[in-house]
């Protein structure tokens, strides 16, 4: 196993399940956010029925099994065997879901048949470097196909590549993963530099009562 792949089992041992049904009663749904039945839902991703998918670290699989309920030919990717492991005891037997033990831009390089959509929630586009990542995903989209991803905004001052720290035991260090961190205007810039169009980013704001961290959600076009 990679560095990686063991920094993220550690975060997968961490997170907790996904209920079994959320505030709609819903046993499937999509979630932007941190937040539970907040924001958004599949419809950013404009992908018509039947329409080829792909989760960019796709953790425990929630997210891409609703696309496969809603018809969707949903592929996830993700470097941890255990999110992966989760994910197949959950939902591997959904009609429509494909999982891969894989890196994101290999995956990418490797694949041949292109997608409608890609898109990623706190995932693969957060932690892999945009120089390698968004020429392949570019590569794979269909023409006017979308990229949509989310994560957290930046702390204010400290943009590009940073620092993310997983937690292990009282008496170990805690072990370092990168991320890119941009306000909206500097997605919106990397994502025209590689041949991105109609780029949008904003922040959703956090719900009432929660604490003040929106969420950073961007959108753009092959």
């Amino acid at each position: 196993m990679t560095d990686t792949s063991i920094a993220w089992d550690t975060y997968s041992r961490q997170r907790p399940e996904r209920r079994d049904v959320n505030g709609r009663g819903e046993s499937t749904w999509f979630n932007w956010t941190q937040y539970e039945d907040h924001g958004p839902g599949a419809g950013l991703l404009e992908a018509l029925p039947g329409a080829r998918v792909l989760d960019l670290g796709c953790g425990k699989g929630g997210n891409a099994a609703h696309l496969a309920a809603l018809g969707h030919r949903a592929v996830g990717v993700d470097i941890s065997p255990k999110q992966l492991t989760a994910a197949r005891e959950r939902w591997g037997q959904a009609a429509g879901l494909e999982l891969h033990q894989a890196d994101a831009v290999d995956f990418l390089r490797e694949d041949r048949e292109g997608f409608a959509a890609v898109y990623s929630v706190y995932g693969a586009v957060w932690f892999t470097d945009p120089a390698r990542l968004l020429p392949a995903i570019r590569e794979r989209l269909h023409p006017g196909g979308r990229l949509v991803f989310s994560q957290r905004p930046p702390v204010e001052g400290c943009y590009g590549c940073q620092a993310s720290y997983i937690p292990r035991g009282a008496d170990e260090d805690p072990l370092v993963v990168k991320r890119w961190d941009y306000e909206p205007d500097g997605w919106e810039r990397v994502l025209k530099e590689h041949g991105f169009t109609d780029v949008t980013a904003d922040v959703l704001a956090a719900p009432p009562g929660k604490r003040t961290t929106g969420t950073l959600i961007v959108r753009a076009r092959a």
